[in-house]
């Protein structure tokens, strides 16, 4: 059997005032703070479109390489509960503002993680859609309380799931109702198509039926029995006209202001750089290889970061990507820092590699630089490197004394076969890694053959 999912995106906009109303948002402000009358809901208030709202939107379409639909409608939904005072949510049913998208991602795959493979994923539409009020749920005092703020959920996930035999006709859905985050998603979904799985091969039913995701237990549990719903009786929303986008502003009707409408050009021209986009520009420009170039993507400043280091250094791109993703990502993590907290900058860091690459500090010590950069940010690289003797012994006469003092105290161990890896250890550590291993071997090799 296999799984079929479906997912119901419930995403808050970014918008300083609501959908429909004036009203401020605000995260965590006090309940009921901020309803104007018409989220009240109180009799001949009228719904007024916030033209942020649709600009959102349409950006989010074009991201998910969806149509933009030139006219949509609004629709009424009608449902009667408390956190919906007016009997009816204002929604995008008939005709959404974007349809028929697009996402394309990847993920990697194999023993070693590293064979990238792309899938995609339809997007059925995008819709406008008026948000409920908050249930406060007071057990104590067996209530319920209404929070019409309607700022308090950036993200929500509706999943419907099923299960089928190949070749079979697609088995009956359940839904999993507000789902809060990407974790709880990929609990809930799993722990959905297992629990199909296993009531049709023990002959049982699949009901249609809406459940709930149980965070404590990672099960899904019943909450009502679909069938059982009423009609939401969708009609359109008398008190909104068709909401019009234009292609260009050549395409807007003479006599209206194209600064005041929603033109789908100027959006476009707004779009930042996509993911997909990024990975791909960093693989092409800078050699790299494409599992980095997710991390780079997917740390929230990472790929900034990097792209500075690569333009103040020297160094091939693929050796800063080392330093990028072994030495700040593993200071970072383990000290559970974000990229902007990082206490080595980007110039700092490429003057560190700039160092090793001109031969005039070895790469054991500019590991070594590094961490106490780490831990003493106010110092310069040279400052560091000055303080502790760290520069490179390139004369060649010092380096032949070092070398003879150390063959010398192992007179007994003179086979080269055996000794040499563990003379240019002794040779290491005596001048602290400040010295060109190429050049020590030879040398070495001389003196003991």
């Amino acid at each position: 059997m296999v799984g079929v999912v479906g997912l119901e995106v419930h995403a808050q906009i970014q918008s300083t005032s609501k959908l429909f109303s004036g009203s401020h948002v605000r995260f965590l402000a006090p309940p009921n703070s901020l309803v104007s009358h018409f989220d009240a809901s109180l009799p001949g208030t009228l719904p007024v479109l916030n033209r942020r709202c649709v600009e959102a939107a349409v950006l989010t379409g074009l991201a998910l390489n969806c149509t933009i639909n030139r006219k949509s409608l609004f629709d009424r939904k009608h449902y009667f509960y408390a956190d919906m005072p007016a009997g009816y949510q204002i929604t995008q049913q008939r005709v959404p503002i974007a349809v028929n998208g697009m996402l394309v991602y990847s993920h990697f795959e194999g023993r070693r993680r590293n064979q990238v493979v792309t899938k995609s994923v339809k997007i059925k539409q995008i819709q406008l859609e008026q948000d409920s009020g908050k249930s406060l749920h007071d057990d104590e005092q067996s209530q319920t309380l209404i929070d019409l703020n309607r700022a308090e959920g950036q993200l929500r996930v509706d999943a419907n799931v099923s299960v089928h035999r190949p070749g079979e006709p697609l088995g009956v859905r359940t839904e999993v109702k507000n789902i809060n985050s990407v974790r709880h998603l990929a609990k809930a979904i799993d722990y959905e198509i297992q629990r199909q799985m296993e009531v049709l091969q023990s002959a049982g039913k699949v009901l249609n039926e809406t459940r709930a995701f149980d965070s404590k237990s990672g099960n899904t549990i019943p909450m009502r029995d679909k069938e059982g719903l009423q009609d939401y009786r969708f009609m359109p929303e008398p008190n909104l006209p068709p909401l019009f986008v234009y292609k260009s502003e050549a395409s807007v009707p003479a006599g209206v202001d194209p600064a005041q409408v929603v033109v789908i050009d100027r959006l476009s021209a707004q779009l930042p750089e996509l993911p997909s986009v990024k990975r791909t520009r960093l693989v092409e420009t800078y050699g790299i290889l494409q599992e980095h170039s997710f991390t780079l993507v997917n740390e929230d400043g990472l790929m900034d970061y990097f792209e500075n280091v690569v333009q103040t250094t020297k160094a091939e791109p693929r050796k800063v990507i080392g330093w990028v993703i072994k030495e700040l990502m593993g200071n970072l993590n383990s000290q559970n820092l974000k990229v902007s907290q990082s206490p080595i900058s980007p110039c700092a860091l490429a003057e560190l590699i700039n160092l090793a690459e001109s031969g005039h500090i070895s790469s054991s010590t500019a590991k070594q630089v590094f961490q106490e950069m780490w831990k003493a940010p106010e110092k310069t690289v040279g400052q560091i490197v000055k303080e502790q003797d760290l520069w490179m012994i390139n004369d060649k006469e010092e380096l032949q004394k070092i070398c003879r003092r150390i063959v010398d105290s192992h007179p007994e161990e003179v086979n080269p076969n055996k000794v040499l890896n563990k003379l240019m250890g002794e040779v290491q550590r005596e001048t602290k890694g400040r010295t060109d291993p190429v050049q020590v071997r030879a040398i070495l090799e001389k003196m003991v053959s």
